[in-house]
């Protein structure tokens, strides 16, 4: 069964959707005033894996991520670049986008926006005021949060120890700890005519009213990064519940923040100290757009990295832990990753067949198969019951790559120990097995959103320093046979010296880049 910690009660649940074998979801998305960066990309990478295995578990998902195109930021913003708010939001969305496709989140089923629910908002914040938990004062509208007797539940916090809103807007409310639901417009804002008069939304009702419009009143899991449980997460509860009178969302998951580290220079940030893993540690050292954090695109471009070099740094750590950012720490990653690619060519020299055409189960139940008396394929199936033990356990997507590890060492053991690569080695019994190990690695990768379609290797100078290596490989092949071997082998470590990695196989020499 599968186990969520729930920030709600601070504790781990077992996983009982509202509607049997159905799951709505809900993810706070961008304000789209900047471009993306890679700390943007945290929670849509998490959710998508947690969609792709509650569905490999039989579940229908419905996700939800939404866009706020009307705030503060973006009306500032919009006016230092001299250009209408709707045009800069239609701008960053499509950056926003482009960065979920880069890293193969495409399961998302709404992106529903702010401005198009303009009508649902205002009636959501009428319904409040008709129900006695917010008022009107001056053409704002506020939440009374004395009228809301369970309001910090989420954060734990006391209301005694929270801060309102300043400025002159203090004034104007009943309480500091008020929160605007509906703001009255300057001269010069964007703004939409309410019973109140012409304003615009506050920041929390938005996602109360596009989550309870698409998903229902009651919805499964609600999402966000720790930074969000205080207020954002606070208030959109005492929104909904006070509105509809029954609880918001049965699950509440926050993922960890992408921490500043060492390198973060390179992307416009600041080492403020190690995160302890709480809240206000992890926000300290946050990569934001406060910090000037790099557009995630420019950094892909101008680090030479791989999207799921990126995705699997992402998923290499437990969601709720902090994500100590580094360029030096993704390049690791893609260096345990050639691991994985090694493998596959290795698969298809045995083969004949490309791994990724392997037609892995989709489906959990599917994926169960008998593996009899064979050493193989009773260690396969025990790697795929820690594998599917371990995301059953909240997720845990830093333990199933541990296991994709120890899976793929156990198949190229298998690979070695029956000298596969030799003709002489193989036989139909030992190409299946193999076959049904490489078929349950592309399963549960599968799961994680990884190795869905091959990855394109070039040198750093692209295809031309690629043939170039491709030709010295052959030269050294050549020495060899000519028993020169001081010159293989000093082509062999001119070529680590530069970071080019020689790997000899009886099916040939490979070159992998460091």
């Amino acid at each position: 069964m599968i186990r969520v910690y729930n920030t709600l009660s601070k504790s781990k649940e077992p996983f009982e959707p509202v509607a049997a074998g159905k799951v709505g979801m809900y993810l706070c998305g961008p304000t789209v005033y900047k471009p993306s960066h890679i700390g943007h990309m945290v929670g849509p990478v998490i959710f998508d894996s947690v969609k792709r295995y509650l569905t490999y578990c039989g579940y229908q998902v419905t996700w939800v991520v939404n866009i706020t195109d009307v705030d503060d930021k973006l009306i500032v913003r919009s006016q230092e670049r001299g250009m209408p708010m709707d045009r800069l939001a239609a701008e960053m969305t499509d950056d926003y986008m482009r960065c979920l496709a880069t890293l193969g989140v495409d399961t998302i089923d709404h992106f529903p926006k702010a401005t198009e629910h303009m009508g649902d908002i205002i009636a959501f914040t009428a319904t409040l005021i008709d129900k006695g938990f917010a008022y009107e004062a001056g053409g704002d509208v506020y939440f009374d949060v004395a009228k809301c007797p369970g309001y910090g539940k989420l954060s734990g916090r006391s209301v005694e120890s929270m801060e309102g809103e300043g400025g002159g807007a203090a004034e104007r409310k009943r309480s500091r700890v008020d929160f605007a639901l509906w703001k009255s417009a300057k001269p010069g804002e964007p703004s939409w005519p309410s019973p109140w008069g012409p304003g615009r939304p506050g920041w929390h009702i938005e996602c109360s009213v596009m989550s309870g419009r698409i998903l229902g009143e009651t919805f499964d899991v609600h999402g966000g990064g720790l930074d969000l449980v205080f207020p954002h997460h606070e208030n959109e509860i005492a929104q909904s519940e006070s509105c509809h009178g029954k609880p918001m969302a049965k699950y509440w998951m926050h993922n960890g923040l992408m921490q500043a580290s060492d390198e973060v220079g390179k992307v416009g940030g600041r080492r403020t100290g190690p995160a302890v893993g709480d809240q206000e540690a992890q926000e300290a050292g946050k990569i934001a757009g406060r910090h000037g954090a790099q557009s995630f695109l420019e950094l892909l471009d101008e680090e030479n990295l791989k999207p799921e070099q990126v995705r699997f740094f992402l998923l290499a750590t437990h969601y709720r832990r902090p994500i100590d950012f580094s360029i030096a720490r993704i390049r690791e990653v893609g260096t345990g990753l050639d691991t994985f690619y090694r493998f596959f060519k290795r698969y298809e020299r045995v083969t004949g067949e490309s791994f990724y055409a392997i037609a892995a189960p989709a489906l959990r139940e599917d994926g169960e198969f008998d593996p009899g008396d064979d050493p193989l394929l009773k260690d396969v199936a025990e790697h795929r019951r820690r594998f599917l033990d371990a995301m059953d356990d909240d997720f845990n997507t830093g333990g199933a790559t541990g296991v994709l590890f120890d899976l793929v060492r156990r198949l190229n053991k298998f690979v070695d120990d029956e000298k596969l690569e030799d003709a002489s080695g193989q036989n139909a019994s030992r190409l299946a097995r193999l076959t049904q190990g490489a078929a349950t690695l592309r399963e549960l990768a599968g799961t994680l959103g990884l190795f869905r379609k091959p990855v394109e290797e070039k040198a750093d100078g692209g295809e031309l320093a690629g043939r170039l290596l491709d030709l010295l490989v052959e030269i050294r092949a050549d020495l060899r046979k000519a028993k020169n071997f001081a010159a293989a082998d000093k082509i062999r470590d001119s070529l680590a010296e530069i970071g080019v990695t020689l790997e000899d196989r009886p099916g040939g020499t490979e070159w992998s880049l460091q």
